[in-house]
């Protein structure tokens, strides 16, 4: 057996220096207890300008995918949040923005995520950019924006590509109503000679309570 006793050591140093992280972080922010107020008051007035930028962006993107495919926004703006869910016949999609700051309350960080389920193309899951939160390059961030949008609608319409996979290598999850190549499925089923794909042990699980096979 190899031994595992290097990976505990270095396990445990990474929790060390994390705690003296946190304590060097709390006596900072105990010498001057206005500065995160400040910060946050400032936070606050980036994220409403930077509010201002995304907005028609996305706006845009539910409208140009329009009757293509069933978009779900799902917005929450006092936690700078936009989710949106895709459905298409080959996977679930799910595109996330956030904003949010480091813990010091120092820069601006915005991200990008992306989850395919399942994962029928090679993808880039995740993206973010940083600014100084007394800096914030508005151009800059709407640049990043745009880049990711056309990013992620080249990913949604490579996966409708004729030449993605045969169609006699699709097969669809009973449970999601999800078509997929076979050699994506997560779990697979038989019974009785019949062979039944998922996404996802989650959806075989589901079938398998909610159906009895003979």
């Amino acid at each position: 057996m190899f031994d595992i006793g290097s990976l505990a050591k270095r396990i445990s140093t990474e929790f060390s220096s994390a705690a003296e992280r946190d304590k060097e972080l709390l006596g900072g922010r105990t010498q001057d207890a206005k500065l995160p107020q400040n910060r946050l008051e400032q936070l606050g007035k980036v994220f409403d300008e930077l509010r201002e930028v995304l907005r028609p962006r996305l706006e845009l993107l539910v409208k140009e995918f329009g009757n293509r495919v069933k978009v779900t926004p799902h917005v929450v703006p006092s936690m700078r949040d936009a989710t949106f869910y895709f459905q298409s016949n080959f996977a679930h999609v799910k595109l996330r923005f956030t904003a949010l700051t480091d813990r010091d309350f120092q820069r601006l960080i915005l991200s990008y995520l992306l989850e395919i389920t399942p994962a029928v193309i090679h993808y880039r899951p995740y993206s973010q950019v940083e600014f100084p939160l007394n800096a914030v390059d508005k151009a800059a961030a709407a640049k990043w924006f745009d880049d990711r949008i056309i990013e992620f609608v080249q990913t949604y319409l490579s996966m409708g590509e004729p030449e993605l996979c045969p169609k006699d290598q699709l097969v669809e999850d009973p449970v999601a109503r999800i078509q997929f190549p076979k050699f994506a499925a997560a779990a697979t089923l038989e019974r009785k000679g019949e062979k039944f794909y998922f996404i996802s042990d989650e959806t075989r699980r589901k079938f398998e309570a909610e159906r009895v096979l003979p």
